[in-house]
């Protein structure tokens, strides 16, 4: 799922994420609430008709800037300072479920806490707790909500770092509460791969596999098909356009760094194995053109290839998968990207 943070993947359109083949766009909580705010997006018919886009959305908690900017945590909310003008903000489960009934994605997930890795057994043990009682909270306040439950799902979130009694621990908790969906989050958050994978595989045994089950936050091909293996449908992350706005290109033969002075004068195209790339028709001299001459045509470019390419790979997965030809693929994904 491609990730739109302000209401748009950067550098582009909703025509091009429809055109690339995208199914559903991420926008952020935090940020849309601030700007434009989350009334102007309701009175506009909710955020994908604010945006143009016709394909699903969902909304992320808040809960990841928890974690990244680090704001006041208690038992009520957090508190964090606008990003914009430094206003003062608080955040509540009930009202993160009521900033994403107005913003009116087809996915809203409820506020947890996220705590940075690596943490102590305290620090997780606490941000379990929290994450259980606010999902509590949080799916109360869905339910109650009169443009909320019925037209959106509201998905739990499982906490608890890489303890794998915690994350049981949280899995169980949250399927208490009962959601629409499950995500795993917290997770490939600075860690190892092979920290990430056991509390992972202890979790989906547990999440039902007649619901979805999302993997927040992750987005290279050796941890896709690793996840997948461990029974994860879903997952997003920015890492496809933000590696595209600094040159590097996602291809069948690994990551290209498209400003090494190797490829100025090289005539082929980033993927001769994709030859579906929207990039496809210029060389890879050309387009490190652009990008060493800032010339935002060329993180346009490379953003629209480098989600193509990994739409591309996941339908790849999927179709390995109704073949019986999963283990093949994975096994060639890591030997590539591992």
């Amino acid at each position: 799922m491609p990730v739109g943070t302000r209401g748009a993947v950067r550098h582009l359109s909703s025509v091009d994420l429809a055109e690339l083949g995208a199914e559903v766009v991420l926008g952020n909580t935090y940020h849309l609430m601030l700007r434009p705010g989350a009334e102007v997006i309701r009175a506009h018919g909710g955020l994908g008709a604010f945006a143009g886009w016709e394909g699903l959305t969902l909304t992320d908690s808040g809960g990841y800037q928890i974690f990244s900017l680090k704001p006041k945590v208690d038992d009520q909310g957090a508190t964090f300072r606008s990003t914009y003008d430094g206003s003062t903000h608080v955040l509540t489960p009930e009202g993160a479920a009521e900033v994403q009934a107005d913003l009116g994605a087809d996915v809203q997930m409820v506020l947890d806490v996220c705590p940075a890795l690596p943490a102590t057994e305290k620090v997780l043990r606490a941000a379990v707790v929290r994450t259980a009682t606010w999902a509590d909270r949080g799916r109360r306040a869905f339910l109650e909500h009169p443009d909320a439950a019925g037209r959106q799902s509201q998905f739990g979130i499982v906490q608890g770092g890489t303890d794998t009694g915690l994350r049981i621990e949280s899995a169980e908790r949250t399927l208490e509460v009962g959601f629409d969906g499950y995500a795993v989050g917290g997770l490939s958050v600075g860690e190892t791969r092979d920290q990430m994978l056991e509390p992972l595989a202890a979790v989906t045994t547990l999440l039902p596999a007649d619901q979805p089950r999302y993997f927040m936050g992750l987005g290279d091909p050796a941890g896709l098909v690793e996840v997948v293996a461990a029974g994860i449908d879903m997952f997003d992350c920015v890492l496809p356009t933000r590696h595209a706005r600094h040159g590097t290109v996602l291809t069948t033969a690994g990551r290209l760094n498209l400003r090494n002075a190797r490829f100025a004068t090289d005539d082929s195209p980033l993927d001769p194995a994709f030859p579906a790339s929207p990039a496809g028709r210029w060389s890879r001299a050309y387009l490190r053109h652009l990008l060493m001459t800032d010339e935002p045509t060329g993180g346009r470019l490379l953003t629209m290839h480098n989600l193509a390419w990994l739409l591309d790979f996941v339908d790849r997965l999927r179709t390995s998968i109704e073949a019986g030809t999963f283990e093949a693929f994975r096994s060639d994904t890591l030997t590539v990207w591992g």
